[in-house]
């Protein structure tokens, strides 16, 4: 068993749910590789028609990037740091069939740049979203100032960056951040893929 993950298949989807021992799913270092490493071997299997679901828990999509780890990282290493989540943003934004984000939570941080490189973003009720780095004197290397500008607008992405504001669900909704609300986004996910729709 993966420490960072459970990976459970079905005839036509996979669904990835990020576990850790606090249930805050961090995305570390280890983390992070052993997702691209998941996620490359599944896009390298015959089966490219099987779309994938990513999922944390009830109160944890993902608390984001390790803010102990990045704190003793050297200069190198935090570069470092910042190619390997651009390496698996890109392994999801190039995955061979549609990848969905299943959010319940918090979604944070790195979590929200991994949720952006997702073809559709599903959420529940309690989803909470956020990019709180400049809070913290951190920015993002993994894409997300590219992708959210996109998204929702640069008005709206510059409130998350720089006044480091916390969104809800119908916020998000409301400003094109997620497709939808549902109270189980695994099994909206789950539905959106048996019938085709995005």
């Amino acid at each position: 068993m993966n420490p960072h993950f459970i990976l459970e298949h079905e005839i036509r989807y996979s669904v990835l749910r990020l576990i850790s021992v606090d249930n805050t799913n961090l995305l570390s270092r280890a983390c992070v590789l052993a997702l691209t490493e998941i996620i490359s071997q599944l896009s390298r299997q015959a089966c490219r028609t099987r779309s994938l679901v990513l999922a944390g828990n009830e109160k944890f999509f993902s608390a984001g990037a390790d803010l102990q780890e990045i704190n003793a990282l050297t200069g190198t290493e935090a570069y470092e740091f910042a190619r390997m989540g651009q390496t698996l943003m890109t392994a999801i934004e190039n995955f061979p069939a549609p990848v969905y984000a299943a959010i319940e939570g918090h979604c944070m941080g790195g979590a929200l740049d991994l949720a952006l490189a997702c073809r559709s973003r599903i959420a529940s009720p309690n989803a909470v979203f956020g990019h709180r780095g400049a809070a913290l004197g951190l920015m993002t290397g993994w894409g997300g100032t590219q992708c959210l500008p996109r998204l929702i607008g640069k008005a709206h992405a510059l409130q998350m960056f720089v006044a480091a504001e916390k969104l809800t669900a119908e916020q998000a909704l409301q400003i094109g951040l997620i497709n939808t609300i549902a109270d189980d986004p695994v099994a909206e996910a789950v539905r959106r893929i048996e019938h085709g729709s995005k």
